[in-house]
């Protein structure tokens, strides 16, 4: 399985200061070729190779492309609903990586009742 190993790593680190009742919830599992992070099941950021995959609110989608390192997720060579891909550009500062996993977050939130 190819997935950018200190990527994960610092995922799981930023993950870490989400309050507990957040942080408590999420798991790892193997998908797609990567690693995801999921919330109480429900998936909100991956690994694949050196990129990030990002489950986004369908409200945000439009205003995501506006990011240069942002490309729409296509593995059957149509896009995936909700999905996006964080180029390594858009990772460079912790702060950048959080951005994103909350954005995930965000989207799962939505999905679950805590």
């Amino acid at each position: 399985m190819a997935f950018d190993e200190l990527l994960a790593q610092r995922i799981r680190l930023s993950l870490e200061m989400f309050p507990p009742e957040i942080y408590s919830l999420i798991t790892e599992k193997k998908m797609f070729g990567g690693l995801v992070f999921l919330l109480k099941g429900k998936m909100t950021i991956g690994v694949l190779k050196e990129k990030l995959m990002v489950r986004v609110v369908p409200e945000k989608m439009i205003k995501i492309f506006d990011n240069p390192s942002v490309q729409p997720m296509d593995f059957v060579k149509k896009p995936m609903k909700e999905f996006i891909f964080v180029l390594p550009p858009g990772l460079e500062s912790e702060e950048m990586l959080q951005h994103w996993i909350s954005l995930g977050i965000e989207h799962a939130r939505g999905k679950l009742t805590l």
